[in-house]
């Protein structure tokens, strides 16, 4: 299907100057989609997008928690397909702040679900999910029929929200389908209170690296692209395979722990590990990864980028890019 496909159709992506919302934001323009960008923050300086990209975006500056943007930004622009990534995505943050996590992450994708119905005119809603909202599980990994169960903000705020969507298919028929992805990794993740990005600049400026738990964390990473080309995947089988009402698992099953993951980093820079365990880590899973062999079988997806090569990218984009780009390392 490919460039046929998304010649011309019109997506929304909301999120779409985040991390991954600005990885799909220049795919889709490479495939050249009519792509209309919802965000609360417009043309940020941290951010991969190009201004020659971002003039090519038709940019609308508000909240998914405002309805009635959310609706004639669909219904004006004759949206076909809708990306749904905007959310508070820190578990720290999250923690602090309950209540407006759950009116951006909950709310917000209830609006998004509730302005499609009314609208009319879209083909396919895709969910950016997580890992996270399963909770806690025994059975390992997690597969997409193990229930969703989140103990604290935000796994709540995506256990809500998955439910949700599945609400709207199942009572409405809306065409939704839900993306429910490990930890994402790569270039442009200018999010420092994440793992890999902090990882990284610590090592490349020489500061000791606080690991926040105990190192012993269990936990999968995916490739930033690998994981864009799923979402892509959803929409292009979503008609074919009847995807509507499925959520799907991204992962590249190889979970890992928080020591070896930063213990590698360290090594692809040829540098000596620096780090402090602080063991000051709550509310979080010990062992959490997902099997991704739905996607695989029904989709036709799987992951190009091992962790090593990822991880390899990633770092040449913070030494070439980022260094130069802002001074916070």
């Amino acid at each position: 299907m490919g460039a046929n496909f998304w010649k011309g159709r019109k997506v929304l992506i909301t999120g779409y100057e985040g991390f991954v919302g600005s990885w799909l934001s220049r795919t889709l323009l490479e495939k050249r989609s009519d792509v209309v960008g919802l965000d609360i923050k417009t043309h940020r300086k941290e951010t991969i997008l190009t201004e020659d990209e971002l003039k090519q975006i038709k940019i609308i500056k508000g909240s998914v928690e405002n309805l009635g943007l959310v609706f004639n930004t669909i219904k004006q622009n004759d949206i076909e397909v809708i990306f749904h990534l905007a959310a508070r995505a820190l578990v720290g943050d999250c923690l602090k702040k309950p209540l407006k996590t759950f009116k951006t992450n909950i709310q917000g994708t209830w609006n998004i679900l509730e302005a499609s119905r009314m609208a009319q005119c879209v083909r396919t809603v895709v969910i950016a999910s997580s890992d996270k909202a399963y909770g806690e599980h025994k059975k390992l990994p997690y597969r997409e029929d193990a229930p969703l169960r989140g103990n604290h903000p935000y796994d709540v705020s995506k256990s809500c929200a998955d439910l949700i969507a599945q609400m709207y298919y199942h009572t409405f028929g809306l065409p939704v389908v839900i993306a429910r992805c490990g930890n994402i990794y790569g270039p442009g993740d200018f999010n420092f209170s994440r793992l890999v990005p902090d990882a990284v600049r610590c090592a490349l400026s020489d500061k000791t690296f606080l690991i926040r738990s105990d190192g012993k964390f269990i936990r999968d990473y995916v490739y930033i692209e690998d994981v864009v080309k799923g979402y892509i995947l959803l929409v292009e089988k979503f008609e074919k395979e009847k995807l509507a009402g499925e959520a799907f698992n991204f992962s590249n099953e190889k979970p890992i722990s928080v020591l070896t993951l930063v213990k590698a980093i360290y090594k692809i820079l040829q540098k000596k590990p620096e780090y402090k365990i602080l063991n000051k880590t709550k509310y979080e899973i010990m062992r959490q990864y997902l099997s991704s062999s739905k996607a695989r079988k029904i989709l036709g997806w799987q992951p190009e980028y091992n962790l090593l090569c990822g991880l390899r990218k990633t770092i040449s984009w913070y030494e070439r890019s980022y260094m130069i780009v802002s001074n916070k390392l």
